[in-house]
């Protein structure tokens, strides 16, 4: 059974998010979730965990492209060895 989480915007919308790997990149900790919703299933998020003002863990966007670009090597790395795996 896979994991799932809901993650709220900031207008209030909840949305649902099958957990599919957690990954270590750099001393940082970042989640690949995907949306199950029908109209994007397709497509992954990538969020990096941090504290938020009132010291609470929180999953913040990736702004740059230089970190974008690791997380996304360190996943593809994670999913060939998954695949290589079953």
């Amino acid at each position: 059974m896979s994991e799932t989480i809901t993650l709220i915007d900031e207008e209030g919308v909840e949305h649902e998010f099958e957990v599919e790997a957690f990954l270590d990149v750099e001393e940082q900790k970042y989640a690949v979730l995907v949306p199950q919703s029908d109209e994007c299933v397709d497509e992954a998020v990538i969020l990096r965990f941090g504290l938020d003002e009132k010291g609470e863990q929180v999953l913040f966007d990736i702004e740059s492209d230089e970190e974008w670009d690791k997380v996304a090597d360190a996943y593809d790395a994670f999913a060939d060895e998954e695949y290589q795996m079953d």
